[in-house]
């Protein structure tokens, strides 16, 4: 995603200026006439910018040194005013910055940003000037996801709102790997992926605290996470909290199927049952069963929220959510506990 210099969104990672030792660069010929080295000189010659960080200027100033494309910042300056951690990486000679769950590596020279566990460039590179280093301003935008803009000879940076709300019913959960996530409003390249960290809240919603082993798919969650996401398909952005809304007890190894209803009946105790033929959401999920639907079984959309009525009609996209409970009949049937009406433009 290559926005202009005025970009928005919501914190990822932040910029910050720091020592990398001495330059070892020999002085060019010129210099040798004025006591400066090379690295002086261009930043004497660089045009110089005020930093404005929410109305208030920092001490450090922004750079654009003859050739380059656009102002640099200090990235310490930047990061630490914005209330992220930075640590110097000796090994890779790269500075980690970190706030919450959100990371990203700036190494000097190296155009080639993380965003949210996945690469990115800006088409310029972090330089080091005067011992310091810098980051180009589009990095305040694209990375750090901040409001920035030039103004002149001022840099303007406007802390974004850091969170949003969202609902959703869980379909995938991610739990095995190295960067554990949950996918809510959709299957494949649908819906949105929450990347979880070590500081993500789980909890119920009268407070109870959970883990993510406690959650399962079927569930409707309200995930607080960040104001960005990915261009991936599905989107990804970093969660902070997910809430579990469900009241009803959910049993024990949910299973789900995806699919089109393919056939509705009524039982001889006037329960309704339909015939789901798709797709299973797990490895002990079933590709094809009938759900038995009591009344106290939710009908929703992808949000959670109640479907519309007359939803559950042949031909209808559902994903059908249902206990381990089965007959040994083939389709299987078993009974669900909640039913997701997929919205045409999921399909």
């Amino acid at each position: 995603m290559k926005t202009p210099l005025k970009t928005s969104a919501v914190l990822l990672t932040l910029s910050l200026a720091l020592s990398t030792g001495a330059v070892s660069a020999a002085p060019a010929a010129s210099s040798l006439n004025t006591g400066k080295t090379p690295q002086a000189a261009t930043i004497s010659a660089a045009k110089t910018f005020v930093i404005e960080l929410n109305g208030s200027a920092i001490a450090d100033q922004g750079l654009q040194p003859s050739g380059v494309k656009e102002p640099l910042v200090p990235l310490r300056a930047v990061a630490e005013a914005l209330g992220f951690t930075l640590t110097w990486n000796q090994s890779t000679k790269s500075a980690d910055l970190t706030k919450g769950n959100i990371f990203t590596t700036v190494k000097s020279g190296e155009d080639r940003y993380t965003v949210n566990k996945m690469f990115t460039t800006l088409g310029a590179a972090p330089q080091t000037l005067g011992n310091k280093l810098f980051v180009p301003a589009s990095f305040v935008g694209e990375v750090l996801q901040q409001t920035i803009s030039v103004e002149g000879q001022k840099i303007v940076i406007t802390s974004a709102v850091e969170h949003q709300k969202e609902n959703g019913v869980i379909t995938a959960i991610f739990a095995d790997g190295k960067y554990p996530a949950i996918q809510i409003k959709g299957t494949g390249t649908s819906g949105l992926v929450l990347n979880i960290g070590e500081d993500t809240v789980f909890q119920k919603a009268d407070g109870t605290k959970l883990t993510l082993s406690d959650l399962q798919i079927g569930m409707t969650i309200e995930a607080e996470h960040a104001m960005f996401a990915t261009m991936s398909l599905p989107p990804q952005t970093p969660a902070y909290q997910i809430t579990v809304l469900d009241s009803a007890q959910q049993p024990e190894g949910l299973l789900g199927t995806e699919g089109t209803i393919e056939d509705i009946t009524t039982s001889q105790d006037g329960t309704q049952m339909i015939r789901i033929n798709g797709t299973g959401l797990t490895e002990t999920s079933q590709s094809e069963i009938i759900l038995r639907l009591p009344a106290d079984t939710a009908i929703v959309n992808e949000s959670g929220e109640p479907a519309q009525a007359g939803a559950i009609v042949k031909g209808a996209k559902v994903i059908g959510f249902y206990g381990p409970m089965l007959t040994r009949s083939l389709p299987a049937i078993g009974t669900a506990w909640k039913i997701v009406v997929v919205t045409p433009q999921q399909q």
